[in-house]
C-alpha cells in the first residue's frame, strides 16, 4: 500500500530536523530566488509581503485539476496568499497580489495542520494540494509534523510557479510526493516584463530538474491517482510570449520525452492583461495547434491537453473562499496518451 514519504521522515526524526532548519531561514528569508534576507517576524516585508504566519486565502476540494490530481473526490487544495511573482495576467491576482482583506487568514502551523486534516477526513480529498507554497515552506513542513500524528496519510502536491530555489527544494526531498510546477517562460525578457521574474528561465529550469531528480516520472495507483512524480504544466500565452516550443524542447532533452506534461489553453486576459496589447486576447487556434504539433514532433505523449474552448469559468473568484471555482468537474480535456 502506498505511503507518503513524509511519514517515514517523521518516524525517523528527519522531518522535525528539517522543520527546525527551515524555521531558522525565516529570520533572514532566502526561500525563493529573490533572497530578500528580511526577518519574517519583523515590520519590513520582502517582495512577497509575507510574515511569520502562513496566509491562507482558500481551503477547498478542487475538482478542476488534472484527472490524476482531482480524481473523483477532489484535490484538497490550500491556496496561499501572496507570491514571488507579479504576473500581469494572473488568474489568482485577488490573492497573489492582494489588497486589504483579500490577503488571507493568518494561521499558525497547528491551525494549518488542522486544515489539512479537514480536507483529508471531512472532505475525503485524494491529496493535499499546496498552491503557491514557496514563501511558506517552513510553515508547511512544521504543519506536517503536527498533521502526521493526527493521521495525515495522503500524497502532498507542491503546486508552484517554478520560481523556486534549488537549495530550498532539497529540503523537501522525501516530503513532497508530487511536484506540479508551471513552467511559464523561455525568455527572461518576457518573464521580467510580464511577471517581474528576474532570471526566471535559469531558476525555473534548475528547479524543475531538481524536482524531477527527486520524484522522477509520474506514478499512479490502480485508481489512476497520482502517488509520486512530476507533472509539468505549461500555460500557452498569446503571441508566443511563453516560448512554448522552446520550453517543450528543453523538457524533452533535459528531462525526458516521457515526462508527464499538462498543456493549458485556458489563458484569459485577467488582472491588468487587457491593457497589454500582446496579452489582451486569448490564444488563437493556429497558435495552439503549433504548440501541439511541437509536442507531437518531440514524441511527448504522456499527460493532458486542454481543449481550446476552455470556458471563462476557469477563472476563480476568491470572494467565494470555500468554492472559488464554478466548475466541480475536471477542467482538462482527454489525455494525450
Amino acid at each position: 500500500m502506498f505511503q507518503p514519504g513524509y511519514i517515514k521522515l517523521y518516524r525517523s526524526g528527519e522531518l522535525e530536523r528539517r522543520a527546525c532548519a527551515l524555521d531558522e531561514r525565516l529570520d533572514c528569508c532566502d526561500l525563493c530566488p529573490r533572497e530578500c534576507r528580511v526577518d519574517r517576524a519583523g515590520p519590513v516585508t520582502g517582495f512577497c509581503r509575507s510574515g511569520r504566519l502562513a496566509q491562507v486565502a482558500s481551503v477547498c476540494d478542487h475538482h478542476g485539476e488534472e484527472p490524476a490530481i482531482s480524481g473523483v473526490r477532489g484535490s484538497g487544495t490550500i491556496f496561499f496568499a501572496n507570491c514571488a511573482l507579479r504576473c500581469v495576467y494572473c488568474q489568482n491576482h485577488q490573492i497573489s497580489q492582494p489588497t486589504g482583506d483579500a490577503s488571507g487568514n493568518r494561521l499558525d502551523c497547528r491551525e494549518l495542520a488542522e486544515r489539512m486534516m479537514y480536507l483529508q477526513n471531512a472532505k475525503g480529498c485524494h491529496n493535499i494540494n499546496l498552491v503557491s507554497p514557496t514563501h511558506f515552506v517552513p510553515q508547511i513542513v512544521r504543519a506536517i509534523t503536527y498533521a502526521v500524528p493526527m493521521g495525515l496519510n495522503v500524497p502532498l502536491v507542491y503546486n508552484t510557479n517554478a520560481y523556486d530555489s534549488v537549495d530550498m527544494l532539497q529540503q523537501l526531498e522525501g516530503i513532497v510526493d508530487v511536484y506540479l510546477p508551471d513552467l511559464k517562460y523561455a525568455s527572461d525578457l518576457w518573464a521580467m516584463k510580464f511577471s517581474q521574474g528576474a532570471g526566471y528561465v535559469e531558476h525555473a529550469r534548475k528547479a524543475v530538474k531538481e524536482m524531477y531528480r527527486q520524484v522522477g516520472d509520474l506514478v499512479a495507483g490502480d485508481d489512476g491517482l497520482a502517488q509520486k512524480g512530476l507533472i509539468v504544466r505549461h500555460l500557452v500565452l498569446p503571441n508566443g510570449v511563453a516560448g512554448s516550443g522552446e520550453t517543450l524542447a528543453w523538457m524533452a532533452k533535459e528531462l525526458s520525452p516521457e515526462v508527464t506534461v499538462s498543456i493549458m489553453s485556458q489563458y484569459f486576459p485577467c488582472h491588468r492583461a487587457s491593457r497589454v496589447p500582446m496579452l489582451s486576447h486569448r490564444i488563437t487556434e493556429p497558435e495552439y495547434a503549433e504548440v501541439l504539433g511541437v509536442m507531437e514532433d518531440l514524441g511527448m505523449e504522456n499527460g493532458w491537453v486542454q481543449e481550446l474552448d476552455a470556458p471563462d469559468s476557469y477563472v476563480p473568484d476568491f470572494d467565494r473562499r470555500d468554492h472559488p471555482f464554478e466548475l466541480d468537474r475536471a477542467i482538462l480535456g482527454n489525455g494525450v496518451a
